[in-house]
């Protein structure tokens, strides 16, 4: 589990080259729950050419509204991500996070997003530690 300070999210935000005209970030937990997402997945050589609503399926995952700009930093803050939104590195074959990545995160459940969550999305599932 990692743990993004402030200042770190905040020196990340303006390395990060923004797919989006502006940016648009509501919470620094937002992109917390973003890299514990994108952390959970399989690494991969290359970015996938499989295209998936990334921000989407973790809005669902962490019940929570996550932007685009959220995901695009997470991923320059991660060591092991590399591509652009929303064609990282990670396997097609996405896994499961176990919800206690967001156990420390005040932010996770705020909304009613995971009312639509659909755990059919992944096929591995992290193995509970």
């Amino acid at each position: 589990m990692s743990t993004l300070s402030d200042t770190e999210i905040e020196r990340a935000k303006n390395k990060t080259k923004y797919s989006l005209d502006s940016a648009h970030h509501e919470h620094n937990d937002c992109i917390r729950i973003a890299y514990e997402w994108l952390d959970a997945q399989e690494k991969i050589k290359n970015p996938t050419t499989k295209t998936y609503a990334l921000k989407h399926i973790i809005e669902k995952w962490a019940g929570r509204y996550v932007s685009t700009s959220d995901v695009e930093v997470a991923a320059v803050m991660h060591p092991d991500i590399n591509g652009t939104y929303p064609h990282f590195n990670i396997s097609a074959r996405l896994t499961e996070p176990s919800i206690k990545r967001l156990k420390a995160l005040p932010e996770a459940f705020k909304h009613s997003y995971r009312d639509r969550y659909d755990p059919s999305v992944y096929k591995l599932h992290e193995q509970e530690s």
